[in-house]
């Protein structure tokens, strides 16, 4: 990073010892292999901590948990807008920056402050209290049922990427009402945005296809969540939809797949170390709650730009440069010894707290409790294939992400939640906006489609 006067956000003085040679980019292995050791060396020198994002992107980290609570329950000095974003707004920030999916202004509740913020989070709150819970839970054991079925027989399997990634992926096509075509692009481009693969291409098919349900659903409404967010008195336009949507699904998918993962680690993990209550016989809320304690699914993320220049505990956070939360590191703070030792669930910031608190957290929490029940009813002699401290986790800024969970147990034959038309060519059997007509008697044949996920859970599971 440049060390230059004014090149970062945090305003350390000359001679700190937070300007020595340390480590200070968030992306990288190093990092991903040893978060905690980074957040306490931060700590050491106070509150707040010049990052690097990604090249070219420069921000401060907050690493205190009182300090993580003034920033958060403070929209008047503290505002989530990346308008503001100065480093953007002058062509300081490279435009193919894999963060800035995550970062870049978007017109949903969680870039908005103010009264816009408080219409559109009320549009996504209530559309979300519209939710049955046993319909939820069923929903999720039916994908389950499908995705188990695709490995059981196996006899090993990689639970991050066979099933804690494509579980939410699929729910929230479900919870969207994506017909299978529709679904089969969602899924593709949400995944591509996640795992960093050509993210601009990935965002503009996202974009696509979110558009295209927007207005089937204007057309033909349904029990679902963007018919209700259509439906809501707030009058979303359809670019408010389109990010809305966005926004519920990055907010909803990537965490919950890192909850799922992480938490099945800690449950199959033999290698208890000094907690004791960690390791196999713990029951799935214990550790549902240790992970978003000591690993939160979502490392380092809120990110708020202050108004004006702002002190924080000595450290000065410059107006209009991004300030991001690490809930990872708040969580381990020293000073909440008492909190830590019991777990409670008041305490740690794994949901955010202040305006912008987490709309999702019982649902949520809902969708990993129940994919974890199924998984270990289903196969109850799950291990682990690798010692728990082999695991790789997946470098970024923003997540606390295994690469892969690969797993064993004793093969047994499908329960009939399965097809074998995955990845086989079939033509369109719907119409949905912009889908390839079936090819006409006497016209040239159009190139077939190849089913996806959705479309293939769609063959056994008719709604």
């Amino acid at each position: 990073m440049d060390s230059s006067p004014g090149a970062t956000p945090y305003g350390a003085p000359t001679g700190c010892p937070m300007h020595g040679e340390r480590q200070t980019s968030l992306y990288g292995p190093e990092f991903a292999s040893d978060p905690q050791g980074v957040y306490d060396a931060f700590r050491v020198h106070g509150p707040a901590a010049p990052i690097e994002l990604a090249p070219g992107v420069e921000a401060t980290l907050i690493v205190q948990h009182e300090a993580a609570l003034r920033v958060l329950q403070n929209p008047s000095f503290f505002a989530r807008d990346a308008r503001r974003w100065a480093a953007l707004r002058e062509g300081r920030v490279p435009l193919d920056s894999p963060v800035l999916p995550m970062m870049a202004y978007r017109p949903n509740c969680l870039f908005t402050d103010g009264t816009e913020h408080l219409r559109l989070r009320k549009a996504v709150t209530e559309s979300l209290g519209r939710l049955n819970t046993a319909r939820l839970s069923r929903d999720v054991e039916r994908i389950a049922d499908y995705l188990i079925d695709q490995f059981i027989e196996r006899g090993t399997a990689d639970l991050l990427g066979e099933y804690a990634k494509l579980l939410p992926l699929l729910l929230f096509n479900q919870l969207f009402g994506c017909p299978g075509e529709i679904g089969d692009r969602l899924t593709r481009s949400m995944s591509a945005i996640f795992d960093g693969e050509d993210v601009l291409r990935a965002n503009d098919e996202l974009t696509e296809c979110l558009m295209e349900l927007v207005a089937l659903k204007r057309r033909q409404p349904g029990e679902d969540i963007t018919s209700w967010l259509i439906q809501h008195p707030a009058g979303l336009r359809d670019e408010e939809l389109k990010d809305q949507l966005v926004m519920l699904m990055g907010a909803g998918i990537e965490p919950e797949r890192n909850l799922i993962g992480n938490a099945l680690l800690l449950m199959l993990s033999s290698d208890t170390g000094s907690e004791q209550r960690r390791g196999t016989g713990m029951l799935v809320e214990d550790a549902l709650d240790d992970v978003l304690w000591n690993n939160p699914p979502i490392a380092n993320y809120a990110t708020h730009y202050p108004v004006q220049d702002v002190d924080l505990g000595g450290a000065t956070l410059r107006a209009e440069t991004p300030v991001l939360i690490s809930f990872a590191a708040a969580n381990s703070d020293p000073a909440l010894t008492d909190a830590r030792q019991t777990l409670s669930k008041g305490a740690h910031l794994a949901w955010g707290a202040g305006p912008h608190v987490c709309p999702a957290k019982s649902p949520a929490q809902l969708i990993a409790l129940t994919a974890i029940e199924k998984i270990l009813n289903t196969v109850p002699d799950l291990t682990l294939a690798v010692s728990p401290s082999g695991v790789e986790w997946r470098p970024g800024p923003f997540h606390r992400a295994l690469v892969s969970l690969p797993v064993r147990f004793s093969p047994s034959p499908a329960r009939g939640a399965r097809t074998t038309a995955m990845n086989t060519p079939v033509s369109p059997r719907i119409s949905v906006p912009g889908e390839v007509p079936a090819p006409q008697p006497g016209h040239a044949q159009q190139p077939k489609r190849t089913k996806g996920w959705w479309s293939s859970f769609l063959d056994v599971f008719r709604a």
